[in-house]
């Protein structure tokens, strides 16, 4: 099992920065990618940002440019740091793990950080 805990929402204006953090209760190195994923209210969760254990990085186009992801091997710990943030941002981000096993494939999520821009 890997747990995962995410920190650092909160309110924003636009334009502001964000730095949101997810601690995992393993060592990274055994997790094949790491990534953050966002949901607004009526929408379907979304890719943002992803990160291999070879430290290769994905963006998706809503934050190109904006947001950059990246890793603490030594904390086990993923960030996604934010920039230039927009109202459209806004939106419950989760982080995701997975690791494949032989026979499967395991997908871990943890419990969501909020993220609210507005003036």
């Amino acid at each position: 099992q890997v747990q995962l805990v995410e920190s650092g929402g909160g309110l924003v204006q636009p334009g502001g920065s964000l730095r949101l953090s997810c601690a995992a209760s393993v060592s990274i190195f055994s997790i094949n990618a790491m990534g953050w994923y966002r949901q607004a209210p009526g929408n379907q969760r979304a890719l943002v940002a992803t990160i291999t254990s070879g430290g290769r990085t994905n963006i998706a186009d809503s934050g190109r440019g904006r947001f950059t992801i990246s890793r603490d091997n030594a904390k086990n710990t993923v960030y996604l740091q934010m920039n230039s943030l927009k109202p459209e941002d806004t939106a419950v981000y989760y982080c995701n793990a997975v690791r494949e096993r032989i026979n499967r494939r395991e997908n871990y999520w943890g419990q969501g950080t909020q993220v609210t821009v507005s003036s």
